[in-house]
């Protein structure tokens, strides 16, 4: 590279003077790092608290995967870079939609300034909802696990990934669909070299089980592994994550859902009020399209307050916020953000219809996310740091500015 520092979004970073991988574990809520190091099952993460830099941070809500990711990347919160959901109501459009498209992006990211700056930049996603959004604008590696055996020059700057990785593609549910994104990165490191790369995972496992059990451990187990190898390589490496992970069960392993749609076309004529789910995306089995976010849009003669009133006196509702506060609090994009602004509390989901929301798929208790109750995520260094600001109050979106701006 020739600039010794690119600037993105009001923020400077050091050109990486060895190769530098972050990477995004979704759903890795703490406990599943802690509950693998005491099981033996995670050595390399587990040697980071002596050699490394081990930190506790907070992401972005709404706790899902498309505003964190697109955090991370870009190096700030919604409200600069507009990617506010997996999902939501596109006023110009008249329809909800995925906000999965590049067009709702409204700032540059890390890994195209990098590129444009001459660096080599690769990027591997798990699922193909993340890829257009994380590579937009950006020269260099760009694919998918989940279309890996599509991938062409003209289109991710490479082909031939599953003989590459040694792999066949796995189902987008299942937990090899990380793996897949592991074993790559490594292969990349390995043939390609780059001197950036983002590798972003899936939270399936996380939705299935919780920290601790066999099936969790295996799988920051095999993390582990993937990790040492890209150390050994000479590697520096931040790990963070989308959002945490919680049960929204009973004691009986029973959803604790609030179907709000029900509940306000109840106290109010149909068609004056709109819930959307910022967590819905095409991969709804493991989770049914329950999260602990919603945003709600009313048309007269529905009065915010009383609709905020009647839904914060809900069972499981943990906060009820007008736009603009809720905005504020949460750095989000007012013009992408529905009246009022509704959080679960830790062990509740919010749906709308219960007829709009299918549970079959769902093989354990519910685990979901998306409220302020998943909100601290790790944020680890296989490095040590300098000395940090005191007080900082560190984001997962820190994570490029940890890397390379404080490091050693």
């Amino acid at each position: 590279m020739n600039p010794a520092t690119v600037s993105v979004n009001g923020r400077t970073y050091r050109s990486p003077e060895r190769p530098l991988v972050v990477v995004c574990v979704d759903g890795c809520e703490p406990e599943y790092i802690n509950q693998a190091i005491a099981s033996g099952r995670a050595p390399f993460i587990a040697a980071l608290r002596e050699k490394g830099t081990c930190l506790t941070a907070d992401c972005v809500v709404p706790s899902f995967t498309n505003p964190n990711n697109l955090s991370i990347v870009t190096g700030a919160p919604p409200a600069v870079h507009g990617i506010c959901g997996n999902y939501f109501w596109d006023k110009d459009a008249g329809a909800e939609v995925m906000m999965n498209d590049p067009k709702y992006l409204r700032a540059g990211t890390i890994l195209a300034a990098f590129a444009g700056a001459g660096a080599k930049v690769a990027v591997v996603t798990a699922k193909d909802k993340l890829r257009a959004l994380l590579g937009h604008k950006m020269s260099g590696i760009c694919f998918s696990s989940e279309r890996a055996a599509e991938a062409t020059m003209a289109a991710n700057g490479i082909d031939g990934v599953p003989a590459m990785v040694g792999m066949a593609v796995p189902s987008v549910y299942s937990a090899e669909l990380s793996e897949f994104v592991f074993a790559a990165g490594v292969k990349l490191m390995e043939r390609h070299k780059p001197d950036v790369m983002y590798l972003s995972t899936t939270d399936y496992v996380q939705h299935k089980v919780a920290p601790g059990v066999g099936v969790a451990n295996d799988f920051y187990a095999m993390m582990d592994r993937y990790l040492g190898k890209l150390d050994a390589m000479g590697a520096t490496i931040v790990l963070t994550a989308d959002h945490g992970m919680n049960a929204k069960t009973d004691a009986f392993g029973r959803p604790n859902i609030v179907f709000l749609q029900d509940v306000l076309d109840r106290a109010y004529e149909p068609g004056t009020t709109r819930v959307i789910l910022p967590i819905t995306d095409p991969y709804v089995v493991h989770h049914g399209a329950l999260g602990s976010f919603a945003t709600v849009y009313l048309s007269p003669p529905v009065a915010a307050g009383d609709a905020a009133a009647r839904i914060a006196s809900l069972p499981g509702i943990d906060l009820v916020l007008p736009r603009a506060a809720a905005c504020a609090r949460f750095e989000l994009p007012e013009d992408r953000v529905g009246d009022l602004v509704v959080v679960s509390e830790r062990l509740t989901v919010i749906g709308t219809s219960h007829e709009r929301h299918d549970l079959s798929g769902l093989d354990a208790p519910l685990r979901s996310h998306g409220g302020v109750s998943e909100q601290r995520v790790p944020l680890i260094a296989n490095r040590l740091a300098n000395a940090l600001p005191p007080g900082r109050r560190w984001r997962n979106f820190d994570a490029f500015d940890l890397a390379l701006n404080h490091l050693q």
